[in-house]
């Protein structure tokens, strides 16, 4: 049973989505962000840049519990460890692998920038050119890939996928229409269709 620090946020919703989909029983311990829980000296232990999603998996590679944080590291060490998410022929591997690091290095804080920006009293405009500008800038390298093929792996559902879905799910928020990307949106509705995903969204 692996303890899955969570909240609902497109960082959070990544880690119940893999172990839905991997099989692997968990447990969502909330975590109050409004109350700054993730700044608590417990939580601290477990991630020490005060973020979530973090896990702790009791039965780690040496037979001891393990902790893990940060979404693409999280994503990772879930899909080595219960064999599953990440394809096996090579190419497609790296291809998983590529789209992972842009999520976690590109559109995660680009489009958390973009929303920040534009959700401030006080409007700089510079900020939310350059931040909105930035997310549909990225989003239309989604959209060619995805115009490719099904998955951004390839044929294969991955952890790139589910480390992109719930940032695009919300693309509003960093000032994307996802009506201007149609490969993009049909993408993200065939996502939140797979059962799993229902299940970890409840």
């Amino acid at each position: 049973m692996i303890d899955v620090y969570f909240a609902p946020t497109p960082n959070g919703i990544k880690i119940p989505i893999a172990l839905e989909e991997l099989g692997v029983p968990y447990r969502l311990i909330p975590v109050n962000l409004a109350a700054n829980e993730q700044k608590r000296p417990e939580f601290l232990k477990i991630n020490p840049n005060g973020r979530i999603p973090a896990i702790v998996d009791p039965q780690g590679a040496d037979g001891q519990p393990v902790s893990v944080f940060e979404s693409g590291a999280i994503l990772l060490y879930l899909a080595e460890k219960f064999g599953g998410l990440l394809p096996a022929p090579p190419r497609e591997r790296i291809r998983a692998l590529e789209y992972l690091f842009f999520q976690v290095g590109g559109v995660g804080p680009m489009f958390g920038q973009a929303g920040w920006f534009a959700r401030q009293p006080e409007k700089i405009a510079v900020g939310i050119e350059r931040y909105q500008g930035e997310s549909r800038r990225l989003t239309a390298v989604l959209e060619a890939r995805l115009r490719e093929a099904p998955w951004l792996a390839g044929e294969s559902f991955s952890i790139a996928d589910i480390a992109h879905f719930g940032w695009l799910r919300s693309a509003g928020y960093a000032g994307v229409k996802l009506e201007d990307f149609p490969a993009v949106q049909a993408w993200v509705e065939r996502i939140a269709q797979r059962p799993a995903v229902k299940r970890a969204l409840g």
